[in-house]
């Protein structure tokens, strides 16, 4: 699918949410992608049940396009292919 770019809220890191770099990761993003927002803010829930939210760090309509489509070289590739 692709890198999901995240930010932590104002005054939040990793070392604040007792995060460790080990922990595995679940992204609740809308199931639609066409519903995800540049600045949308997402809950993250870690293996061990903590919870936390982030910034999405999609800033414009171009970067979820990219995403959506696997990445830049993807997208790249299907416009190249569309002409």
């Amino acid at each position: 699918m692709g890198i999901i770019p995240l930010c932590f809220k104002a005054g939040q890191d990793a070392d604040t949410l007792g995060l460790t770099g080990h922990e595995r990761y679940s992204i609740d993003l809308p199931s639609n992608i066409d519903e995800i927002r540049p600045g949308q803010d997402v809950t993250i829930t870690t293996d061990n049940g903590k919870s936390f939210i982030c910034t999405v760090r999609f800033d414009t309509e171009v970067e979820l396009a990219y995403f959506n489509h696997g990445g830049i070289l993807q997208y790249a590739i299907r416009n190249l292919m569309k002409q």
